[in-house]
């Protein structure tokens, strides 16, 4: 029994502390900077992030050799980041390679066949995605979800171990250069307990870059899940956090003048949010700024600054 209740104690500290985003200090706010260049990083965590009391800031890449920078200036950033209290996480596309396209050259200049499913820069082959190939046409199908292809993207399968072994290989090089967590992109679309494979399998935090004797790496998991459908944000919240889309639509349909301000009168779980130690809320983000992903109409921007401030102090 005593074996028992150690398993259990041990399975519950490392969910909360995948859950924990090493934030120093009093910090509790983090900046998403899609595409920008990983010196440009390095700059603003110096100059503005740091000494503005920002906690975090994730830059986006699964090669760390893109437009954004090469694997040497990608850990410099990161160093000058963290020396300033200024938390790095990585945007990881894990759960599929490209569409189909010809030719395929990426920005690092590998090459791909992705007709047949060849990627030798990984590599992954045909064996390493889901078989048969097929379209997501119904979310009211979790099984559809998962395993066919969003959007024409080659699905991989993350139940195979060459595919979890190249995953792991991957956010444990970053984790070696200093980050301290990752946004795992499309989570709604890999099965749960490959995941909990994959994270089980990741490294501590890097002590040599500051963090605390066996600190996990902090997880949080995009999953679009606004009812209605098959595959429920609930399923994902004992591996990490998961990024709560309700937050920035309904606040942003508030803030437009589409509802009444009393509507926020029973704020949070009320409207069915995840609870605040298994959610990371967010006003927008890359996605819904280009009118894709979830509440692309509603959700409020720079673009309109008088609101979006009034929403961003609300959200803090």
């Amino acid at each position: 029994m005593f074996s028992m209740m150690l398993k259990i104690f041990l399975l519950g500290y490392v969910v909360w502390a995948q859950k924990d985003p090493h934030y120093k200090d009093d910090r509790d706010t983090m900046v998403h900077l899609f595409e920008w260049k990983f010196d440009d990083i390095a700059d603003e965590c110096e100059r503005f992030l740091g000494p503005m009391g920002y906690g975090g800031v994730q830059p986006l890449s699964f090669k760390i050799n893109s437009r954004s920078g090469n694997e040497s200036s990608f850990a410099s950033m990161v160093k000058r980041c963290n020396v300033v209290d200024v938390r790095i996480y990585v945007d990881i596309v894990v759960n599929h390679m490209s569409g189909d396209a010809n030719p395929a050259v990426g920005t690092a200049g590998s090459t791909a066949n992705t007709s047949s499913r060849s990627y030798p820069a990984v590599p992954f082959s045909f064996a390493d995605f889901h078989q048969p190939v097929c379209s997501i046409n119904n979310y009211n199908n979790a099984t559809e979800v998962r395993n066919c292809e969003l959007s024409g993207l080659h699905d991989l399968d993350q139940s195979k171990e060459h595919v979890r072994s190249k995953i792991v290989e991957f956010v444990n090089r970053i984790i070696d250069l200093g980050v301290a967590g990752i946004r795992v992109d499309a989570a709604k679309h890999m099965w749960p307990e490959d995941l909990k494979v994959i994270y089980s399998r990741l490294k501590n935090l890097s002590v040599a870059h500051g963090f605390p004797t066996k600190s996990r790496p902090f997880i949080y998991q995009e999953v679009i899940d606004l009812g209605g459908e098959a595959v429920k944000k609930g399923e994902y919240t004992s591996l990490g956090r998961v990024i709560e889309f309700t937050f920035g639509i309904v606040l942003g349909n508030i803030f437009r003048g589409n509802e009444p301000l009393k509507f926020l009168k029973n704020w949070g779980n009320g409207w069915g949010l995840l609870p605040s130690e298994d959610a990371l809320v967010m006003i927008d983000n890359h996605d819904n700024q280009r009118g894709h992903g979830a509440g692309g109409a509603t959700i409020l921007t720079y673009k309109l600054p008088k609101q979006y401030k009034v929403q961003y102090f609300i959200s803090n």
